[in-house]
């Protein structure tokens, strides 16, 4: 049985997650482990002995991560293709370990930005809704558009609609990285899409219905409570029996977002 890989300490979130370029290509993910490497290796020329330690990983491991970030970064480069950065297998430090920083712990020093922001009362947040008609749209993967929230102070600053023409879950979350957005409303989710959520520490509240406005103001009043079963149950009806469980087997022509 294969040892489970250890999570990944980082120093910090990345401020600037999403890079665009003039090309038309499928945009390519750096996960926030991969940056780290990236970061410490290169922009702060550590060993990779260093980067080890500091991470908490094997350095045969940071030689593997590095190498995979690389190809990323220059595939990017080369291709043209944009570049966004979240997901992956790591902690942020908590800034007790800074005896394993050759440099100022960033942690201890206030530089911190974390992607769950809103969970410790910073404030501002960024809240994203799939929506259809200004109503809920209660299938995540099949959603032709999002509603993004900008919140400051607990108040709603500003708002405008992201068109995603129901690309699946993984073209949804490349445009909720770009968006910096930390915190998701949907009615049915599938599993798939549900633990890339989780993985990009963007919280999610599901199996919510009704009108988008409502359900951003329910949450601000902190009234809003995330409904598994019930995102179970919309996403197995979405499509009107068309497809009725999480892993329908029909992925050629099935567009649910069953996770796959």
């Amino acid at each position: 049985m294969p040892r489970p890989s250890r999570c990944r300490r980082i120093c910090s979130e990345p401020v600037f997650r999403a890079f665009n370029s003039e090309g038309k290509s499928d945009p390519i993910t750096l996960f926030v482990d991969e940056y780290e490497v990236i970061r410490l290796v290169d922009y702060e020329k550590r060993t990779h002995e260093q980067c080890a330690q500091q991470m908490q990983i094997s350095r045969t491991t940071v030689t593997e991560i590095y190498e995979k970030a690389r190809f990323k970064v220059a595939d990017a480069i080369v291709n043209g293709r944009p570049l966004l950065i979240g997901g992956g297998h790591y902690r942020i430090c908590n800034g007790l370990a800074e005896h394993t920083c050759p440099g100022r712990c960033r942690c201890r020093h206030g530089k911190q930005h974390q992607v769950n922001q809103f969970l410790k009362g910073a404030n501002t947040m960024k809240i994203a809704i799939p929506i259809k008609n200004e109503n809920i749209y209660q299938h995540f993967g099949m959603a032709a558009a999002f509603k993004i929230y900008d919140v400051e102070n607990g108040q709603v600053a500003s708002t405008k609609v992201e068109q995603t023409n129901g690309r699946g879950h993984g073209a949804m979350l490349d445009t909720l990285l770009a968006e910096n957005v930390n915190c998701v409303i949907c009615g049915g989710i599938g599993d798939g899409a549900m633990q890339a959520l989780k993985q990009a520490d963007i919280k999610l509240y599901a199996g919510i219905d009704g009108v988008a406005d409502e359900a951003v103001t329910s949450l601000l009043a902190g009234n809003l409570q995330s409904n598994l079963e019930a995102a179970c149950s919309k996403r197995q009806h979405a499509h009107h029996g068309q497809c009725q469980h999480d892993n329908c087997g029909q992925h050629g022509d099935c567009h649910c977002d069953c996770g796959k």
